[in-house]
């Protein structure tokens, strides 16, 4: 459901921009550190294999849905449309609030420790003092397995497309 849904926003989304160069930098900037999270975040990760509690998972349980909190935020200001930003909302509450509630109760069930560490840190908005972990460090190798680096390429082709538009 995410997907299809993403393509048809894609097309809201280029439709009701209405991006200047000065939305398109500053966009751009609050992007960034979602992309950087997102890609520390995926050299952690070690899906159904153990409970990841290192790198940014240490300060909170979903960097990747925070990641893409941040470029969303990144998107709405380089669009400037109000539009846009309660699209984007409304996404998140229909799309993510459910999936994070399915897959807490997946990591409950699968691992033990869970319920310890979902005391400790937070679900989104991450705490000032890490989790204790004794996991392994970032893995650049699990960057490219799990293929982070389509967002970076999504983000580039996205805009890429709004200066097109501002252009014309």
């Amino acid at each position: 459901m995410r997907v299809p849904l993403g393509f048809a926003f894609a097309i809201l989304y280029v439709w009701l921009a209405q991006p200047t160069r000065t939305s398109l930098f500053v966009g751009g900037l609050v992007l960034l550190p979602g992309l950087l999270l997102r890609g520390f975040a995926s050299g952690h990760v070690q899906k159904d294999k153990q409970l990841t509690t290192s790198g940014p998972y240490a300060y909170t349980r979903n960097p990747l849905y925070l990641g893409s909190l941040i470029l969303a935020a990144g998107f709405a200001v380089a669009a400037r449309s109000w539009w846009i930003v309660a699209v984007m909302i409304a996404m998140f509450a229909a799309i993510y609030v459910p999936v994070i509630t399915g897959e807490e109760r997946y990591l409950r069930h699968t691992f033990p420790g869970y319920d310890d560490y979902a005391r400790q840190v937070p679900r989104i908005l991450p705490r000032f003092a890490p989790y204790r972990s004794q996991q392994s460090a970032y893995s650049s190798a699990r960057y490219w397995k799990h293929r982070e680096y389509q967002a970076l390429l999504g983000c580039a082709a996205i805009l890429a497309i709004l200066v097109i538009k501002l252009v014309w």
